[in-house]
């Protein structure tokens, strides 16, 4: 069957909502680990991943960090509206954003839209011992997103600052419970760095210092990107046929030296989760995009939906020969790192260019991260999941892992 004619009920089982993971285990790395290895299933735990995984590959992982991207205003009525952050509009860049002082503006997705009729909102607060009073301003319409303006009175407040005392760490939806204190700790990796995401990469939940140290004594290659995490990952599927879901875009950064140690390793990577793979994949295409045209700007090489099941270029172009192109284009413009963004969709049908081992975490039913799995395993995703239903593992964010060979 031709991708775009997926039926996303064919990628549905029944997940008790007992089986999802509320909290994640007080210990990170003793989360269950399923192995996939060549069509055969068996279980280990996370803490020995490394004794799995091949001398000297590359590992690559996400260091993305969720910010606290939920923020509630109370009304003079007694309306509780709730602004989500969803992305930087102005300034649209990330690092710069969360630099700002003063003022900026996001796309937001807005709760209780229909009690905020345009008025100004305001709330007042404390930052390092100052009051503070943030004000949010609803400008237009932007899709299914609403551009606000935030304004605040102490110029010595960074964006930062101001999401730290104020926002709330956006948990998954569907563990149906208040974002807690140790949610700030334990829904962000041991390596997350460059803020952005609105929700975590989940696989990189289970590694500790511990388990890192043991990848390095195996002497596996450790790398990272960035893909920020979008409200997006959790919209679900909603069409009968894949063709029609709109997937979401999401910015990716990629240093220089990531892409050297790429080449270096043969264009193969074993990968971090979903995001990870999301990254990988794309800079696939974005170099077939320059073998045509070196002097595209960044905006330029995103990567649509459909690209890879359409793009003809693509059939001449070696993974490796991709990466090298991305590499030259970097430093014909002076740059250290790629800034572009991706609306990729990996479904069945996709063939994988880069990535050859994922470590990722059990998805939802009928979700487009499900369709990646299975795309990854050739269809073979129900044998992966019949075993985790069957032998007790913990499934969505907070759950246990899996190792996947193909």
């Amino acid at each position: 069957m031709e991708t775009k004619h997926i039926h996303i009920k064919d990628y549905n089982y029944a997940l008790p909502d007992e089986r999802i993971a509320k909290f994640p285990l007080a210990q990170r790395d003793h989360s269950k680990l399923l192995l996939y290895k060549h069509g055969e299933v068996s279980e280990d735990t996370f803490c020995n991943i490394a004794n799995h995984l091949p001398e000297g590959a590359l590992m690559v992982f996400n260091n993305t960090r969720v910010i606290q991207a939920r923020m509630h205003f109370r009304k003079a009525t007694g309306a509780l509206i709730e602004v989500f952050l969803l992305e930087p509009y102005a300034p649209a860049d990330y690092e710069q954003m969360f630099q700002t002082r003063g003022e900026c503006e996001w796309l937001c997705m807005i709760g209780n839209l229909k009690k905020w009729k345009g008025e100004v909102l305001q709330r007042t607060f404390d930052v390092n011992s100052e009051s503070v009073t943030l004000k949010a301003e609803r400008l237009e319409d932007v899709g299914k997103s609403y551009r606000v303006r935030f304004t605040w009175d102490n110029a010595e407040v960074s964006l930062a600052e101001l999401l730290d005392a104020v926002g709330e760490l956006p948990i998954p939806p569907y563990l149906n419970r208040e974002t807690q204190e140790s949610d700030k700790t334990t829904y962000q990796t041991v390596y997350s760095k460059v803020k952005g995401s609105v929700a975590a990469p989940t696989a990189g939940l289970h590694f500790t210092p511990e388990v890192l140290a043991a990848i390095d004594r195996r002497g596996i290659d450790r790398e990272e990107l960035t893909l920020h995490v979008g409200a997006g990952t959790f919209k679900p599927v909603k069409s009968e046929e894949i063709q029609d879901h709109e997937m979401h875009t999401e910015y990716v950064c990629v240093h220089r030296e990531t892409l050297d140690k790429l080449i270096k390793h043969g264009a193969e990577a074993i990968a971090v989760g979903t995001t990870s793979v999301r990254t990988l994949e794309s800079l696939y295409y974005m170099g077939v995009k320059l073998e045509q045209n070196m002097d595209l700007s960044e905006e330029e090489l995103h990567v649509n939906q459909w690209e890879p099941y359409e793009n003809e270029a693509a059939k001449g172009v070696t993974p490796m020969k991709a990466l090298e192109n991305i590499v030259a284009y970097l430093d014909k413009h002076g740059l250290r790192a790629l800034h572009s963004s991706t609306q990729i969709i990996i479904a069945p049908g996709y063939e994988y260019k880069i990535v050859k081992m994922l470590v990722t975490n059990f998805h939802q039913p009928q979700s487009t991260l499900l369709l990646l799995v299975s795309a990854f395993l050739h269809g073979d995703w129900h044998k992966v999941y019949d075993y985790a239903l069957a032998h007790d593992f913990r499934f969505l964010s907070y759950g246990d892992s899996s190792l996947l060979i193909p």
